[in-house]
């Protein structure tokens, strides 16, 4: 594939020093050396994939790199962002990872955008950039960023991971398939676990970024095949990879604008479930803050196993009308945690409750069985 930014000036005798090892590679060369310097890049996501690959691109000599997230540092992100620190919580993502840039390679422009990419804002910084990534970690933004490269003619680098998995894959129009050729419809959204709620395994948000990174490299300076076409799987528990292969579908629509892309996910953001994970039902509970917990579970399940002080009101009784109002220990202001063996059950309850005027109603993602992997206690009959 033909090299996607021209040549910048030659290298100075400081940059052949710094970039020798990868000058030396066989078809590298100043040349992609050069197209690196002159390269912009546009990075969603300053969070789990993009604190990986940034840092990457700007040490491998990318010219310019802007970053779009309006998420601030929690401590939660650092067993997994290694370009955030204990000192960085409470700070705009974009300013740490422009820090942590500035540390490793002091020559690379990082623009900051601390703001969400939305189809408003989006078209216009995609504008001066010659290649985007999208390292988010939601549906709306994924389908959002296959749009707006594909109505700005430039190629797409995504990634993803969730618990234990990653893929990979490069989106461009005109040059191969899209993002909504290999998902033409996005999941449920009640079916679509974040990495707060469904948990990723640290490592393999270097390990994709690195790939993802990669193929960002090649499709900058021309150099071997890219994951056009085909999405790179990468299984961390068995150290496996496996290629899923693809192509135009002629029932993809024509993209011709950007649209509201929570609602074409189905992500109604005045109505849509709350969820608690696991981990933060822990915290939370050894902090000694108040919650009122519903299992929604089958009798013989909660005599196995069940959360200490919980209810146990079965889903099938709240489809029949029963309300759980008076039974439910503690303030009516503590959140009410609908919880049941994984969460589909719980879902259910959560919106049958919420319908019924109960406030503070949220679900514990995927249930007591997470709750009991994150080390909650349990208790049984």
């Amino acid at each position: 594939m033909s090299p996607l930014v021209e040549p910048g000036p030659p290298l100075d005798a400081d940059s052949i020093a710094r970039y020798s090892r990868q000058l030396m590679l066989p078809g590298f060369g100043e040349d992609a050396q050069r197209r690196l310097g002159a390269a912009r890049v546009l990075v969603i996501g300053a969070g789990g994939l993009g604190s990986a690959v940034v840092p990457a691109l700007a040490a491998a000599g990318v010219g310019t790199i802007g970053v779009v997230d309006d998420d601030v540092v929690e401590a939660s992100n650092l067993h997994r962002q290694l370009s955030h620190g204990v000192a960085d919580i409470g700070r705009p993502k974009v300013d740490s990872l422009a820090e942590t840039v500035a540390a490793i390679a002091p020559g690379c422009r990082v623009e900051t955008y601390a703001m969400r990419a939305t189809s408003a804002n989006l078209p216009e910084l995609l504008a001066a950039y010659d290649l985007l990534i999208d390292g988010s970690d939601n549906f709306p933004t994924r389908y959002l960023a296959n749009d707006a490269a594909v109505l700005a003619g430039v190629p797409l680098v995504w990634g993803a991971i969730l618990r234990f998995h990653g893929q990979v894959g490069i989106s461009w129009h005109g040059h191969g398939p899209t993002y909504r050729d290999l998902f033409p419809v996005p999941p449920a959204p009640d079916e679509a676990l974040s990495c707060e709620l469904g948990g990723v395994l640290p490592t393999l948000c270097t390990a994709v970024g690195s790939i993802m990174a990669t193929e960002a490299i090649k499709l900058v300076t021309g150099i071997g095949e890219p994951l056009l076409g085909r999405v790179l799987v990468y299984d961390a528990l068995t150290a496996r990879t496996r290629e899923i292969a693809y192509g135009v579908s002629d029932e993809t629509p024509v993209i011709t604008g950007l649209v509201d892309y929570e609602l074409f996910c189905g992500v109604d953001a005045g109505s849509d479930l709350e969820a608690i994970s696991a981990a933060d039902l822990l915290r939370r509970m050894r902090a000694g803050d108040g919650m009122r917990l519903l299992d929604v579970r089958e009798p013989h399940e909660a005599r196995a196993r069940r959360i200490p002080d919980s209810i146990l009101m079965p889903v099938g009784e709240l489809r029949g009308g029963a309300l759980p109002e008076r039974a439910l220990p503690g303030r009516a202001a503590d959140p009410l945690v609908v919880y049941c063996e994984q969460d589909p059950r719980a879902r259910q309850a959560a919106r049958i409750l919420r319908d019924a005027g109960f406030a503070g109603v949220v679900y514990l993602a995927g249930g007591i069985q997470a709750y009991a992997a994150v080390g909650g206690e349990t208790v049984h009959d």
